[in-house]
């Protein structure tokens, strides 16, 4: 931001001290605020699908995400990327990190509690480090990261019940939800091999993704789940607050929080999540908990920083 100085004509006065920059909000806030959102996301996910599709729920939750990115673009002048192959890897990225974890998590919601969804939600971490010792051969796992993905997945057994059968659980509403989980951990491999050092902003980046997204949801969300046929205002309330925070804001604070204070901080953000979801779902929805869900995500949650662990000047 630029600034103006203005001087008078009168007697001379002593030199203005330079301006400061405006003060930020302090990155402890921005933190807990960004937990909040997506903490709260599978709950507005669960509310938006009692009135629509999951596809329409998803491409509603893209269009407003687009939307928010889009005005920060306009007010920092930032233009889209340029260049076919740069826009052929982003529209992958796209299907990988937006448009079909979304759409599985919402698909999984009608089966499933949001305090399970956002749950499963936290083993991202587990597949990228189970995905990267295929995909990434430079990327060589510690004794300590092997033991946290082991450790991660148990978790997920106990979550899951898996003493008992998984009596009581919806597999397929399961399996949909930790697939979203794993698409992140695709995705994100494919952005490191394809689009890291490309020179763009993230926001500009990030801008294009959420646009291929929409655009995969418009043509998708017609041909299987048609339009709506009447309009539900909470569910699309909730459809609109998942989209231009859970989506738009939540990104534009991410990033900021990872200039200003490094991508390993701000990735701690992950282990927040599931607990603001859980108390979401049991305290406004009364979703039932039983003992092996928070035991569970707290072993799942130990796993999955285990696998962050880093070698000393890795």
């Amino acid at each position: 931001m630029s600034t103006v100085t203005t001087s008078r004509t009168q007697s001379p006065a002593p030199a203005a001290a330079p301006a400061r920059p405006r003060a930020r909000l302090d990155w402890r806030l921005r933190f807990g605020a960004l937990s909040l959102i997506w903490g709260f996301s599978f709950l507005l996910i669960k509310v938006g699908t009692d009135g629509y599709a999951p596809f329409q729920v998803t491409l509603g939750r893209l269009a407003f995400g687009t939307a928010v990115l889009a005005a920060a673009m306009a007010v920092k002048r930032e233009r889209l990327p340029r260049g076919a192959r740069l826009w052929g890897h982003m529209a992958v990225a796209a299907f990988f990190l937006n448009a079909l974890p979304f759409s599985l998590f919402a698909y999984s919601e009608l089966t499933i509690p949001s305090t399970l969804a956002g749950i499963c939600n936290a083993t991202s971490p587990l597949w990228g480090m189970a995905l990267s010792l295929v995909a990434l051969s430079e990327d060589r796992p510690s004794r300590v990261r092997v033991a946290g993905l082991g450790l991660g997945f148990l978790g997920v057994l106990t979550v899951l019940g898996a003493w008992q059968g998984f009596h009581g659980l919806d597999a397929t509403g399961t399996t949909m939800a930790l697939l979203a989980s794993m698409s992140y951990a695709v995705g994100w491999i494919y952005v490191r091999r394809t689009l890291a050092g490309s020179g763009n902003s993230h926001l500009s980046m990030t801008g294009a993704q959420l646009l291929l997204a929409t655009l995969q949801l418009a043509v998708v969300t017609p041909l299987f789940a048609g339009f709506p046929t009447h309009l539900s205002p909470v569910p699309l309330l909730a459809i609109a607050a998942l989209g231009a925070l859970g989506t738009g804001l939540a990104v534009l604070i991410q990033y900021g929080l990872v200039a200003e204070v490094g991508p390993t901080t701000a990735q701690m953000v992950t282990y927040f999540i599931p607990v603001i979801a859980t108390a979401a779902g049991v305290a406004i929805l009364g979703e039932s908990l039983h003992w092996n869900t928070p035991v569970g995500a707290v072993i799942v949650l130990a796993g999955a920083a285990l696998t962050q662990v880093r070698r000393k000047g890795a």
